[in-house]
């Protein structure tokens, strides 16, 4: 009889033992196939990113501005400028507002009426279309200056990083153990001090990350730029001023009909994807060496 119980509870334990491992099998094959369905797509536009882009990559194409359609030399030399330097700049101004709320929102306000709303608040800016950044930046310094401006620019892509700056440095420091702050509160370190020392520096690299993300963001942003910085097909370093940047003209020159232009599109595309490549793989490895 006992016998007979424990053959019956092993047969038991062995069909479970096997349907675990065909849902286990199943759910192995599954994520796999989506793993590899969007490798195949972003290995897809790498490629031809890389194949189109590749002709068009020349000397005259950082040194050249614009070029008139059908021309014989042309670049993209004052979109390049304009797009690093608006770039830079709404980084420069993003970057900060979005750590200190972001530590706002982690050390001081997680469990606040006030923290709340502003979390909420930043989530609703986090999915908000960049256009309708854009057009919030127009009515609120384009329309009142009647001018389009490199500043306009700069105010847009600012409003787009500071929420992606906050979210992720926000999710960061909340993933810091709070045995690290209660062991620095403990030898007698003010608040202030602890999150400057402890906390910011345990999660320094997600913060940096955070900020690598936005920018890759905003480098490829077309609408916001549309409505406030515009485009112009000469060099200036007037932020006062319609500024070219490359997203626009890509957009331009990719819509157009003339060769040349479609060609200069499709380098300035290649730039871009180089560029937030190359600042992702340098964030890494100035993290691996440091750790």
């Amino acid at each position: 009889m006992n016998s007979l119980v424990s053959d019956t509870a092993q047969q038991g334990r062995m069909a479970k033992f096997h349907r675990r491992k065909t849902v286990n099998a199943v759910a192995i094959t599954l994520s796999m196939g989506a793993m590899v369905f969007g490798l195949f797509w972003l290995m897809w536009i790498l490629f031809e990113t890389f194949r189109l882009g590749l002709g068009g990559l020349s000397l005259a194409l950082f040194t050249e501005m614009t070029p008139p359609p059908n021309a014989e030399i042309g670049g993209l030399a004052n979109a390049i400028f304009g797009s690093i330097t608006m770039v830079l700049l709404a980084t420069v101004v993003g970057t900060p507002i979005g750590v200190l709320a972001g530590v706002y929102l982690a050390e001081y306000g997680a469990h606040t009426r006030l923290g709340k709303l502003t979390g909420f608040i930043n989530d609703i800016l986090l999915s908000a279309p960049s256009i309708v950044v854009g057009l919030f930046v127009y009515a609120l310094v384009v329309a009142q200056v009647k001018s389009f401006s490199g500043w306009a620019g700069v105010v847009a892509l600012a409003l787009l990083i500071i929420p992606v700056v906050i979210r992720t440095t926000d999710n960061m420091l909340r993933l810091v153990p709070n045995a690290l702050r209660e062991a620095a509160y403990a030898l007698g370190s003010p608040k202030w001090k602890v999150i400057m020392g402890i906390t910011l520096r345990a999660a320094q690299a997600g913060v940096v990350t955070g900020v690598l993300l936005a920018v890759a963001r905003v480098a490829g942003e077309t609408a916001p730029l549309l409505f406030t910085a515009l485009s112009n097909q000469f060099w200036t370093s007037d932020l006062s001023q319609p500024m070219a940047s490359l997203p626009v003209t890509i957009f331009k020159f990719a819509m157009s009909p003339f060769e040349n232009w479609q060609k200069l599109a499709w380098a300035g595309v290649l730039l871009i994807t180089l560029g937030v490549l190359a600042l992702n793989i340098l964030a890494r490895v100035l993290f691996r060496n440091k750790n």
